[in-house]
């Protein structure tokens, strides 16, 4: 097992969080955020590819092929840390940036990459999704049937 894996303080599901967070960000958002990010070294270049999309009928049925999406992946090295990402569409640039700030979360730049960008990224996200919410709920129906006389 290598040695950065047996002393990385972060657990799976904490990368995994973050790893979202920036594949879902709006990259000029991302760009605003991360504009002063070290120039690290390009283990994999931003390369453009499909990936195939399953989806379920409900939570237990079985898996189907829904279609391709486009995606770009990157990964990077910085000092002692390897970076990856990816990332929906065709923006190699929100990738190399995602790649990056993973590497970064890595090290002990940590709390200020936590605070700085994934903190208003999460609070953006959260904030359009209330959105979402708001507006479905607005046309929501409520059916409900009247007792009529003739019924009873």
């Amino acid at each position: 097992m290598p040695e950065a894996a047996l002393t990385n303080p972060h657990t799976q599901s904490e990368r995994q969080h973050w790893l979202g967070l920036l594949a879902r960000s709006a990259p000029e958002q991302l760009a605003q955020l991360a504009a002063d990010l070290p120039q690290p070294q390009l283990l994999r270049a931003p390369e453009i590819g499909a990936v195939m999309v399953q989806g379920r009928i409900g939570t237990t049925g079985a898996a189907f092929n829904l279609g391709e999406m486009t995606v770009t992946r990157c990964s990077v090295r910085l000092a002692d840390a390897v970076g990856h990402a990816m990332v929906q569409g065709r923006d190699r640039q929100h990738a190399l940036r995602a790649a990056t700030l993973d590497a970064l979360l890595q090290t002990a730049d940590a709390p200020r990459i936590h605070h700085e960008v994934l903190a208003p990224l999460a609070a953006a996200e959260a904030r359009d999704r209330q959105q979402r919410a708001g507006k479905a709920a607005a046309t929501k129906v409520d059916f409900f049937t009247l007792v009529r006389g003739e019924d009873a």
